[in-house]
C-alpha cells in the first residue's frame, strides 16, 4: 500500500520516496536551535540590562513570548494544511493575525520607547532572529517525525 499526500499543485507523491522525505541535516538543526536560543537570550539579556521601568520590561518580555508562540503556531498550521491535516480557516487566520500583532506591538513599543536607535534595532533584530529560529526548529521537528515514521526500525541483515 502506497502512502500519498496531496500538494498544492494537486500532484500526488509517494510519502516514502526519498524526494519527498528528506531529513534535515545536523548542521541545519543546530543552526536553527542556535538562532532561536541566541535571538531569545540576547533579547532577554538586553532587557535585563536595560534602564527601563519594570512594566516596560514586562511588555517587551510578553511580546517575545507571544511572538514565539504565534510563529510556532503559524508554522504548524501551515504545515498541517500542506499535509492535508484539517485546520479551520478561523484558526489559520488567527495565527497570521497573532504573528502580525506581535510584530506590530513590538514596532509600536520600540517607536515610542525612550531608547537610542541602536537599542531599538538591537531589540528588533534579536526578536526577528528568535522568530526565525522558532519557525525553523518547528519545521525540523515535523521533518524528523515524518522521517522516523517512514524509516524501518531495524536494518536488514546482510549475508
Amino acid at each position: 500500500m502506497t502512502v500519498t499526500r496531496r500538494l498544492h499543485n494537486h500532484k500526488e507523491t509517494d510519502m516514502r520516496s526519498p524526494s519527498s522525505l528528506q531529513r534535515p541535516s545536523g548542521a541545519f538543526i543546530a543552526s536553527s536551535w542556535a538562532a532561536m536560543l541566541v535571538g531569545a537570550a540576547v533579547y532577554l539579556i538586553g532587557l535585563w540590562n536595560a534602564q527601563m521601568q519594570l512594566n516596560e520590561k514586562g511588555y517587551y518580555f510578553t511580546i517575545l513570548m507571544y511572538g514565539l508562540f504565534s510563529a510556532i503556531s503559524l508554522q504548524k498550521s501551515v504545515r498541517d494544511r500542506l499535509e492535508d491535516i484539517p485546520v479551520t480557516g478561523l484558526y489559520y487566520m488567527l495565527c497570521w493575525l497573532s504573528l502580525g500583532l506581535a510584530i506590530g506591538l513590538l514596532a509600536v513599543g520600540l517607536w515610542n520607547a525612550a531608547i537610542t536607535d541602536s537599542e531599538k534595532g538591537f531589540y528588533a533584530m534579536a526578536f526577528l532572529l528568535s522568530l526565525f529560529g522558532a519557525i525553523a526548529v518547528q519545521k525540523n521537528v515535523r521533518d524528523l517525525q515524518a522521517a522516523f515514521r517512514h524509516e524501518p526500525l531495524t536494518q536488514p541483515l546482510q549475508s
